[in-house]
């Protein structure tokens, strides 16, 4: 599968959340890139580029992309930027190993968003950051309200507000998040082509969805439909980033702690013992 062919909306929106890496000071050492063939891998290649040096883990769970992202991303034995870059790991990330871990627009697709959420915080290290994306309520408002007046199901599930996402962050142990939106409106020549993009979008959780496959007789009311309305899709785009801070721990009468916890609370003492 070449890179292009990432959809060029998870594309774009990585272009933009690469933007922000430029306010972070702390240059990774290690990052996991979390199912790029869908957030992007022309973003990949441009994170690689930006961390040369550093370590990275690609997280794919399916095994078709899983070989799609091998086939983009490996670089053969003899090629030259082999040279200058650590290599590429293809497998679930470590516990407590990465400094980054970047997903864009993988969140909204998920049915256990909170359950992703701490699989993301054991993989990151102590201080490390995580940088995601995901769409937002009023994704989708032309399509829904269309939908609405022909009598049938959501065309997605409903997308969570960027403050409740917040707050799953915060319930996950993560600290100090950084919540932004933006939208984005794309407009189209022809109903064909907006089905195009939707089609490379991702699924519908919604719990009313259609059980089965459509007809060819229901795709063309929806295309007499979309002949009749302004060809536009809206896009609400939720930005996050949040810190793993260290552990605290729940001081008792007796307190057991595991060897991983203990390194790392032995680590956290020796760096502020070290500060002037």
């Amino acid at each position: 599968m070449p890179a292009s062919d990432s959809p060029w909306l998870h594309e774009e929106v990585a272009r933009r959340m690469q933007q922000r890496l430029d306010w972070i000071k702390l240059q990774p050492q290690s990052w996991v890139h979390w199912e790029p063939v869908r957030g992007g891998l022309l973003a990949h290649a441009a994170l690689a580029q930006r961390y040369p040096r550093a370590a990275c883990v690609v997280a794919e769970f399916q095994p078709e992309r899983l070989a799609w992202a091998e086939q983009a991303i490996a670089r053969p034995w003899w090629h030259r930027s082999r040279w200058n870059t650590r290599p590429t790991r293809f497998e679930t990330p470590a516990d407590g190993t990465a400094q980054m871990l970047w997903s864009n627009m993988a969140l909204h697709a998920t049915h256990e968003p909170q359950a992703l959420m701490a699989h993301w915080h054991r993989a990151l290290a102590v201080d490390g950051f995580l940088m995601f994306s995901c769409l937002g309520p009023d994704t989708l408002m032309e399509l829904r309200a269309l939908y609405r007046t022909l009598g049938w199901p959501a065309p997605s599930h409903e997308f969570t507000d960027m403050h409740d996402w917040g707050d799953m962050l915060l319930g996950a142990g993560f600290a100090q998040p950084v919540m932004d939106m933006e939208r984005i409106t794309l407009t189209f020549e022809t109903p064909q082509r907006l089905l195009q993009e939707l089609r490379g979008l991702g699924r519908n959780l919604h719990p009313q969805r259609f059980p089965a496959l459509r007809g060819r007789g229901w795709r063309e009311q929806l295309r007499r439909a979309l002949e009749g309305a302004p060809l536009q899709l809206t896009f609400e785009l939720i930005y996050g980033h949040a810190l793993k801070p260290p552990a605290r721990l729940d001081v008792r009468a007796q307190t057991v702690l595991s060897l991983a916890q203990m390194r790392e609370t032995l680590t956290q003492s020796k760096k502020f013992s070290d500060k002037p």
